[in-house]
């Protein structure tokens, strides 16, 4: 077969259509008809995401000149590293918008933080591979693996960055799951963030998850009261240590969970960011304002509108046809992500590929529920689309690490 027959050319495709579009909507943010009022370094952000994209086009043109044996024997040396930088980034990081998560080296700044994700994805999963199985009956290898994740979450917890940490934490389900948890077990993990979710938005609705969740582990466990107990209790813990968690966050994050429940209780402060980028969603209408037309946008009224609130500029200016366009080239993705995972025959490789597609399905709509007011604003940007040179170089890594196992899948058996 031809070398670039065994490319994975959809998810490519998919790649450079997000960034094409991230492209666009960065020049419209930072380069469009007052962009004056803006200062100069960020309308420098334009030329400094073109760069960073070159940058990863060579990362991922090399990364497939890789044997895929190398990831898995590099893991836990990565993961150490980037634990260490991670520590170096809580003492010595630049600090900026509330959050310490940079790194000088060299003169550049890097988020260790987003390589961090990798290294995990990368150790965890190698760490499930040499165990094998992780039922009911070895739940001890589960508990290490969620270990390897809890760590760089508290790191990353003490640089103020609360939405990496989370994208770490939404991991522990998905991989252990892939790896053979049970389902009860699996909902187990996930119904915490599930409760405290409705329970912010009203308590009731989190008495009605916890009756809800209760039920279905009842039904699928094979010890359902033994299980269904121990449910409760561990939640009624997990909410304690929420409301505890809560007495301890800094005003400003209190402040976000706040307006998240009603931004018009302080439209001018607070809720600000809400408001305005579902304002900007809105008058999009169904095919948008146009190119460097979106008065949210061009008249500054979105925050952050490079990064976190990028996806309202798109969507004010090309509409909800443009930004149905740019979900569906998302769902695209993702779906072949996990279609590469499970036509592959090694367990690393498909752990790995699996968290790397929730790592960005998390991202997806952690951001466009922070836009449109189903999440609390935690500054997590949108795939390979908002601004920002470390993530975008280490979302193409993990990118192309996939391609890589694709590429290599005959080669890369259950047997190597």
């Amino acid at each position: 077969m031809a070398w670039y027959r065994q490319f994975d050319w959809l998810l490519i495709i998919c790649w450079v259509l997000l960034f094409s579009a991230g492209l666009i909507a960065i020049y419209s943010a930072t380069l469009g008809p007052v962009s004056q009022f803006l200062p100069a370094y960020i309308q420098g952000n334009f030329l400094n995401q073109i760069i960073w994209i070159g940058v990863s086009m060579i990362a991922l043109a090399s990364i497939q000149f890789t044997s895929p044996r190398t990831f898995q024997q590099i893991s836990y040396a990565l993961y150490l590293l980037c634990i260490i930088l991670a520590i170096a980034t809580v003492i010595w990081g630049v600090e900026a918008g509330g959050a310490r998560r940079w790194l000088v080296i060299g003169g550049l700044r890097f988020q260790i933080s987003e390589m961090l994700k990798l290294a995990t994805i990368l150790a965890v999963a190698n760490y499930l591979t040499s165990r094998r199985d992780i039922s009911a009956e070895h739940i001890g290898s589960a508990l290490v693996a969620v270990v390897l994740m809890v760590i760089p979450a508290i790191i990353i917890i003490l640089q103020n960055d609360t939405g990496t940490a989370l994208v770490l934490l939404a991991l522990i389900p998905v991989m252990l799951f892939w790896s053979g948890l049970p389902y009860g077990i699996s909902l187990f993990l996930i119904s915490p963030a599930i409760i405290a979710y409705f329970s912010v938005i009203d308590w009731r609705l989190g008495v009605v998850a916890v009756i809800l969740l209760t039920i279905a582990i009842f039904f699928i466990q094979k010890r359902p009261w033994l299980t269904s107990s121990a449910f409760i209790l561990g939640n009624l813990v997990v909410i304690g240590v929420q409301v505890a968690l809560y007495q301890i966050l800094k005003p400003h994050q209190q402040a976000r969970i706040e307006a998240f429940v009603n931004p018009a209780l302080d439209p001018q402060g607070v809720g600000w960011n809400v408001l305005q980028a579902k304002t900007a969603i809105g008058s999009g209408g169904l095919w948008g304002k146009g190119f460097l037309e979106g008065t949210q946008t061009q008249l500054r009224f979105l925050p952050e509108q490079w990064t976190d609130f990028i996806f309202p500029v798109f969507a004010e200016e090309f509409g909800f046809v443009g930004a149905g366009l740019l979900l569906l080239v998302f769902a695209i993705l993702l779906m072949r992500l996990l279609g590469i995972a499970g036509e592959h025959r090694h367990p690393f490789a498909q752990l790995v590929i699996v968290g790397v597609a929730m790592t960005f399905l998390v991202h997806l709509v952690i951001n466009l529920g922070s836009a449109m007011g189903l999440f609390p604003v935690i500054g997590l940007p949108l795939p390979f689309v908002s601004y920002g040179g470390s993530a975008f170089l280490s979302y193409s890594i993990m990118l192309a690490i996939c391609l890589n196992f694709h590429f290599y899948k005959r080669e890369f058996s259950i047997y190597s």
